[in-house]
């Protein structure tokens, strides 16, 4: 009978030392996929600041060839009139939308386990949500 009880206390002494290893690996396996969860994140965040700085260089380049529009007439009297013609570039509504519809995407094909379903779920939120706060900054420019 003693032989039994070594026997047993043998087995669940090797049994728990198997589940902690089960275990300690699960809590691995988790923790590399939260990290690459975040990495995915960031790589979008940094792409999108890539974007953003793209967009304001290629605005600042536009607003000085607008600018340099300028035609001076002579006029009966001796008085010069100076007129200034600007083109229209995108209002924030439409930026808003873009890059709404850029971000939701990414984020809703990072987060969902149907990459492409979430993907555009995720696109329509960020534009109508893009599209909203462009709306908001537009209004605001107009009041000033």
């Amino acid at each position: 009978m003693k032989g039994f009880y070594i026997l047993f206390a043998a087995i669940i002494f090797a049994s728990c030392q198997n589940q902690s290893k089960e275990d300690i690996n699960k809590a691995k396996q988790a923790s590399i996929d939260s990290m690459k969860v975040e990495i995915n994140k960031q790589r979008v965040i940094d792409s999108m600041k890539t974007e953003m700085a793209k967009m304001k260089e290629e605005q600042q380049v536009e607003s000085q060839k607008e600018k340099v529009v300028v035609v001076h007439q002579q006029a009966a009297n001796g008085n010069t009139a100076t007129t200034t013609t600007k083109k229209k570039g995108w209002s924030a509504t439409a930026k808003g939308a873009v890059i709404g519809a850029g971000v939701g995407a990414a984020t809703g094909a990072i987060v969902s386990k149907r990459k492409g379903e979430g993907a555009v779920i995720g696109g329509l939120a960020g534009a109508a949500l893009g599209t909203g706060t462009g709306a908001v900054i537009d209004s605001k420019k107009k009041k000033e």
